[in-house]
């Protein structure tokens, strides 16, 4: 596989910056990975570049001096309004509809993002581009597990592994590309067109962003409108509603059975007698997979099904799954401490995704939640906590909505302990106290309030259940 050549591109000469007054010229909004990507794959391909940030610290005070070794012109602490821009790319998390934006696309500037530009210089390559609230990131990882399996060269990009456009700049291009899409990053792409499209759930999220979750849907549907093959989880009860309008040429998947499918049943892929079927063919049996619940089931599903329209073997898929560990803060195990499993689950920041967690796991439970809280509906959350929680553990800047929550439910067996490390120590005291089986980190929350993301969150996590372990060994 080839290397990113990006620390091999030389600083423009003097003759260079001379054709600079005839060159095209481009902003890049947002100096993050994405961006930073973005700006040298512009700059390989005879661009003027100028990258811009809002934010101003000594961390990016470093990076702008090693970009503009490249050519690139940094402005830190700069609010954009376009100029004479003959192409905008913005980083997903630019939204989309600030004034500058909406008034470049107005006047006609090529205003795009980091993952429409990625496209342009790879549409040549077949892409499986997954998407949806809950369960893609697994299901990316999963695919691109058995794609390496089947001896194809494959590189997974967007949330997951690197930007698009770091693979443009390889000198080796993968056989495919296996992308992970935001709505962020769907939102501004107009020609991306994946092989194999790919939407695992859709719940309520991003609403301060999308405003609505119809907007949101909307942005979902259109890279599944793009797609030559899609791809759907017929077991989320918004995607099963729409299986009667524009979708019946899609692979629907079930792990409740083949009579659950939408759309053409021939051409589904669904679970029977603890086998996955594909289009009535036994690929391998289902209880090979090793990661816990029906939607980690679900999420085999929809990977086997891409790799079947890809054409890869059945004994390569089995292989795969059968070694694949599981992706990291998803579920996953940490230790077992005194008989009781830890489990992070940190990737859910969101009540559906934190529902689905709680519902995956043995009871009785010790749950630790909170952090900076979304917008959304809790009730089958709150339900499911009730059911299968022996204490909740609060942490975070909603920890006291969340008390009150669980309260207007009937729920009191909680303590706000406002931090991870009070939490993890509370636990395993909980946990012998209540015999719970588990101890799970499902926060229901963005992380953004005590830590810098959701994997600095669980790698916290980690650390604090694996320092009870040594504590006992000391």
């Amino acid at each position: 596989m080839g290397k990113l050549i990006e620390d091999r591109t030389p600083a423009p000469s003097m003759s260079l910056r001379l054709k600079k007054l005839h060159m095209k010229k481009a902003t890049v909004i947002g100096l993050g990975r994405s961006g930073i990507a973005a700006a040298k794959l512009l700059i390989k391909h005879g661009y003027t570049v100028t990258l811009s940030d809002s934010n101003n610290n000594p961390s990016l005070e470093t990076q702008k001096q090693g970009l503009e070794t490249f050519g690139i012109n940094v402005k830190l602490g700069d609010k954009f309004t376009h100029t004479t821009e003959d192409i905008i790319v913005v980083s997903p998390g630019v939204p989309w509809d600030i004034l500058p934006l909406v008034k470049a696309r107005e006047s006609g500037i090529d205003t795009i993002g980091e993952m429409e530009l990625a496209w342009r210089y790879l549409q040549d390559i077949p892409w499986v581009a997954i998407t949806g609230t809950n369960g893609k990131t697994t299901t990316t990882a999963l695919t691109d597990a058995i794609f390496k399996a089947a001896g194809l060269e494959t590189i997974a990009c967007g949330n997951i592994g690197f930007a698009a456009c770091e693979l443009a700049l390889l000198e080796t291009k993968p056989a495919w590309i296996i992308a992970e899409l935001s709505s962020y990053q769907i939102e501004s792409t107009f020609t991306l067109k994946p092989q194999i499209g790919v939407w695992t759930t859709l719940t309520p999220d991003h609403l301060a962003r999308h405003k609505t979750v119809e907007n949101y849907a909307t942005i979902k549907a259109k890279l599944l409108r793009n797609s030559q093959h899609k791809i759907f989880n017929g077991d989320d009860r918004y995607l099963y509603d729409l299986g009667d309008s524009d979708w019946q040429d899609a692979t629907w998947t079930s792990v409740k059975g083949r009579e659950y499918l939408q759309g053409n049943p021939e051409s589904g892929v669904w679970i029977e007698d603890d086998w996955v079927m594909f289009r009535n063919e036994k690929v391998l049996q289902a209880d090979s997979l090793k990661m816990p619940g029906d939607h980690n089931l679900q999420n085999l599903l929809m990977a086997v099904g891409i790799a079947k329209l890809a054409g890869i073997k059945n004994s390569s898929i089995a292989s795969a799954v059968a070694s694949f560990p599981g992706v990291a803060h998803r579920l996953e195990y940490i230790c077992t401490y005194q008989g009781v499993d830890y489990i992070n689950d940190s990737k859910a920041t969101n009540y559906d995704a934190a529902d689905v967690g709680l519902s995956a796991v043995k009871a009785p439970t010790i749950l630790i939640a909170g952090g900076a809280a979304k917008e959304g509906d809790d009730l089958a959350w709150l339900n499911t906590i009730k059911q299968k929680a022996a204490a909740v553990l609060l942490i975070g800047d909603a920890g006291t909505q969340f008390a009150d929550r669980l309260r207007s439910v009937g729920y009191t067996n909680f303590e706000i302990v406002e931090t991870m490390v009070n939490a993890v120590s509370r636990s395993s005291q909980l946990a012998q106290k209540y015999q719970a089986k588990v101890v799970l980190l499902s926060p229901a929350c963005a992380s953004f309030d005590q830590y810098d993301s959701f994997e600095h969150r669980g790698d916290d996590f980690r650390q604090l259940c694996q320092n009870l372990r040594q504590e006992v060994k000391e």
